[in-house]
């Protein structure tokens, strides 16, 4: 982790939906990001020393964030290259799509709105979701 930790609730917080395509295929975000020590049960954080102002509990995408965020401070505390032409280790324009409509600027700016559905692309078009349908806390 790319940040600091403090002790912390996992539940709770403001939560966008975030999907990763590059060269047409779904990039996982992974579980634990944001998080120290974390303690997994079938795929999914149950319990963490402490944890960052962005944070996941499961691969399913939903990203966790505490006060205002953006799509770059995702990355930072993942770890992973996000640019206007870097999308984790895949190279070319980035497209960002935010609720289904097309977004322009660069890319790490994007400023999290809770329950936001954010699509990000690199190579070939994949059509995005405008909405994801967010489980109870």
């Amino acid at each position: 982790m790319h940040a600091t930790c403090t002790p912390a609730p996992l539940l709770g917080g403001k939560r966008i939906h975030l999907e990763l395509f590059a060269n047409g295929r779904v990039v996982i975000v992974p579980t634990a990001i944001g998080l120290r020590g974390a303690r997994q049960t079938l795929g999914r954080v149950d319990a963490a020393r402490c944890r960052a102002r962005v944070w996941t509990l499961d691969p399913t995408g939903v990203v966790h964030f505490d006060g205002r965020a953006t799509l770059g401070g995702i990355f930072s505390v993942w770890g992973t290259p996000l640019a206007p032409a870097r999308l984790l280790t895949f190279r070319g324009a980035v497209r960002v799509y935010r609720n289904g409509v097309r977004w322009s600027g660069d890319p790490r700016t994007l400023v999290l709105r809770d329950r936001g559905e954010i699509v990000l692309e690199v190579g070939a078009y994949v059509p995005p979701h405008r909405s994801y349908r967010f489980p109870p806390h």
